[in-house]
């Protein structure tokens, strides 16, 4: 066990925009940078910390009050798209394991986007691609694009989902989980471990129990969670 302090986890926000397709719906997913050092070249929601404007703007010292204004903001900065707060549906809170040393403390919304076109800010934001799910899933799968854990894992939240009105409607009615990973190895491969998990509190990823897991075996991540 390390004696180091673990760095300070930054208050974060990001938005899933999501729009209705011909026969699904699809996810808006921006490329970073390659230069960036926190998921350089990666494929992401817009999204980043939460600035003392959005503390301002929310007129609260709140940090989900916040955290609305700063997905807005991401949303014009690094996409383009305008927004409103109350449109927002909160889904998830994903904290970064304490072990890395760069770390944020990320409410995830979700949100329609119809009838926008975007725009990357050509800066933190080098490409964009909506992503029927199915497609987004297939070409992380085949190494076409990398997605963080957060990422992949929301994803696969709407694969389900046929519209962004049925989507919307499962993130208002379902509980607003909050996953603070451990980082841990199965059968050889990279695992993350989240609350309920049988390794979660006591170490063992491999003792029999239930599972709330991702295993990242080289392309074939399995998400894995007991009911």
């Amino acid at each position: 066990m390390s004696d180091r302090t673990p760095a300070v986890a930054h208050p974060a926000a990001t938005v899933v925009l999501l729009r209705d397709a011909a026969d699904a719906c699809e996810v808006l997913l921006v490329r970073r940078s390659a230069q960036l050092a926190f998921h350089g070249g990666a494929w992401v929601f817009p999204g980043g910390r939460i600035d003392p404007e959005d503390y301002a703007a929310a007129g609260s010292d709140a940090v989900i009050v916040a955290a609305r204004h700063a997905a807005v903001r991401e949303a014009r900065e690094e996409a383009g798209l305008s927004l409103a707060a109350s449109d927002l549906v909160l889904i998830s809170r994903w904290i970064t394991p304490e072990p890395l040393p760069k770390r944020f403390d990320t409410w995830f919304f979700a949100a329609p986007a119809a009838g926008h076109d975007v725009q990357v800010d050509g800066g933190e934001i080098h490409d964009h691609r909506w992503f029927r799910v199915a497609d987004a899933l297939a070409a992380q799968k085949a190494g076409e694009i990398e997605l963080p854990p957060p990422t992949f894992v929301t994803i696969l939240s709407l694969a389900e989902h046929g519209s962004v009105r049925d989507a919307l409607a499962a993130f208002a009615r379902d509980p607003v989980l909050t996953f603070a990973p451990r980082l841990a190895t199965v059968t050889g491969s990279p695992c993350t471990l989240y609350e309920g998990d049988v390794g979660y509190e006591g170490g063992d990823a491999t003792a029999p129990g239930p599972r709330h897991r991702l295993v990242m075996q080289d392309g074939d991540w399995r998400y894995e969670r007991s009911d």
